[in-house]
Order: structure tokens, then sequence, then C-alpha cells
């Protein structure tokens, strides 16, 4: 039973569609290159909070107040 972790930052731009297709996706990915059992296959997404995911010793949070 192979299961998936996808984590990404809640920002309020990820629509349940766009869930619903990684979830699909990752699921059909698993099946075609693994063979894996569409059936027992687990995805999971987690949103985390800007503030509790950091890159480089940042914060999220304050990586994106920096001028692009």
């Amino acid at each position: 039973m192979p299961y998936v972790n996808i984590k990404i930052t809640r920002e309020g731009n990820v629509t349940p569609a766009q869930k619903q297709a990684l979830i699909e996706g990752t699921t059909n990915l698993l099946h075609d290159v693994l063979g894996k059992n569409k059936a027992t296959t687990v995805v999971v997404i987690d949103e985390v909070d800007t503030d509790n995911w950091g890159i480089g010793g940042v914060p999220v949070t304050e990586i994106r107040k920096r001028p692009k």
C-alpha cells in the first residue's frame, strides 16, 4: 500500500479541483510506473502555514515579503 504525503504552503490559492488533480495524478503515476494498485494507494495533502515552513533558515512568510 503506497502512502504519499504532499506538503504545500497554505496560502488559500489551491482549489479543491487542483487537490483532486494532485491526488488522481499521483495515484495514476504510481500505478503506471510501479504497477501499484490504485485502490490501495493513499495520497495525503498537508497544507502548512508559511510561518511553519522555512527555506535556507528563513520562514517562507519572510521570503514572500522580499522584492522579486
